[in-house]
């Protein structure tokens, strides 16, 4: 399970580009955690886009609608599973996040004011169906390449 948000100000991804970033984002994540491109994966990834006025939204101590209107400014919170996420791996998944967005949006790299939180939540702090998830069941699903599957497990402790 994992949960991507995207946090922008009102009106700055059109339809078209939460459409775009709907899949591309969940690909950025997917890959890197499962060890390759496996479609049977995304289900089990979300991906929310909240958008907020632009006076309640803030950057150098201002508000944005005092500041530049060009100022472009936006927080991706990544909620992932507790899985093997050595500091390659996060960095690699906040990579993919941030060139997907820029691909997105028409630019050739990400902007200044585009940030992103990675977070863990701790094995057996998630929850669905009635209860509580655990990545480790999913191992056994034939979407995770063995190479991740060790990772995952060794990670644990299991």
């Amino acid at each position: 399970m994992t949960i991507i948000t995207v946090n922008t100000p009102k009106g700055r991804l059109s339809l078209a580009q939460r459409r775009e970033l709907a899949e591309t984002l969940t690909d950025a994540v997917l890959v890197p955690e499962v060890g390759r491109f496996a479609p049977a994966a995304r289900p089990g990834f979300q991906v929310h886009f909240v958008e907020r006025e632009r006076d309640m939204m803030a950057i150098g101590g201002k508000l944005l609608a005092d500041a530049d209107p060009g100022l472009d400014v936006m927080v991706i919170d990544l909620a992932v599973m507790d899985a093997a996420w050595q500091p390659e791996v996060r960095a690699e998944v906040i990579e993919r996040v941030l060139a997907a967005l820029a691909a997105a949006c028409g630019l050739d790299k990400p902007a200044p004011g585009w940030w992103v939180n990675f977070r863990v939540i701790d094995e057996g702090s998630w929850g669905s169906s009635g209860g509580v998830l655990s990545i480790l069941p999913l191992l056994q699903s034939g979407v995770f390449t063995e190479e991740r599957v060790m990772a995952v497990r060794a990670a644990l402790g299991a």
